[in-house]
């Protein structure tokens, strides 16, 4: 038999630095995959192309969205920012939309004689568009805005920080109903009480418009 023969391996090229890493690290690392934000960080979106019309009326590229249930889902996540521009924001994500007027519209009232605050006092409380109950309060305050031109008054309530309810003309004439004058820093105004909160209209001089958009 003819002797054995040592067999001298050819000079290798070492290995890749990428080969030679740990399995985790291989799998957490691609020049495809995108970035991740910071830890508790959210990716903004940009400007979606969503758009709450002065009805309250939700659009999504032009078209009206038709469930009720979606259009509550996406008000449940809406903010307002300290710049005044709405924003949907999830814990991951958030997007910029178009509010025409408010987002919301109160489309009832119920007002009644309750015992809150250790007395007996009226109490007004609003439905909106989205099925959301607020009272009216020092939380949750009214707010009349006249046009300084035709003294027609906008009303609208607080919902939540930032986020307002218009109320709808129907609502508005039986909030006026119940108003009373009271006199406020020497001025006669024309205005409603709720939860003790005494909340203006108008001024008692004037002439009430009741033309509410």
């Amino acid at each position: 038999m003819p002797p054995h023969r040592r067999i001298k391996a050819s000079k290798m090229t070492p290995a890749p630095e990428w080969a030679r890493r740990s399995d985790d690290s291989v799998s957490n690392t691609s020049c495809d995959a995108p970035q991740r934000p910071p830890a508790g960080a959210k990716r903004d979106c940009g400007n979606l192309d969503m758009r709450i019309a002065r009805d309250g009326t939700w659009y999504y590229k032009g078209s009206p969205i038709g469930r009720k249930e979606l259009v509550c889902l996406f008000a449940s996540v809406l903010k307002r920012e300290e710049d005044g521009s709405y924003m949907l924001e999830t814990p991951v994500e958030r997007g910029r939309i178009e509010v025409e007027d408010a987002p919301f519209i109160a489309v009832e009232m119920v007002w009644r004689d309750c015992e809150c605050g250790g007395a007996v006092r009226q109490c007004l409380s609003f439905r909106t568009n989205c099925d959301e109950v607020v009272p009216a309060n020092a939380d949750h305050p009214i707010r009349v805005q006249l046009c300084p031109r035709t003294r027609e008054p906008r009303p609208y309530i607080m919902v939540r920080p930032g986020l307002e309810a218009k109320i709808n003309r129907a609502v508005f004439y039986e909030m006026v109903a119940l108003a009373v004058t009271e006199t406020v820093d020497g001025r006669e105004l024309m205005g409603v009480w709720s939860e003790g909160v005494f909340f203006p209209i108008d001024e008692a001089v004037a002439d009430p418009v009741l033309a509410a958009e």
